[in-house]
């Protein structure tokens, strides 16, 4: 009986930890993605104040 309790308590850490991997991936993505962003638009801005 403990075998299988300490199994799913495995499974759920495991899991735990794939979750918490996948959403900082996913944040890195984002921040990076937004600085991207910030960075074409600053770009637009230098752009489009010379004369």
């Amino acid at each position: 009986m403990s075998d299988s309790t300490s199994d799913s308590t495995s499974d759920s850490t495991s899991e735990e930890k794939r979750r918490r991997k996948a959403m900082l991936i996913r944040a890195g993505i984002y921040v990076f993605a937004t600085h991207l962003f910030a960075g074409f638009v600053l770009l637009l801005f230098a752009l489009g104040g010379r004369k």
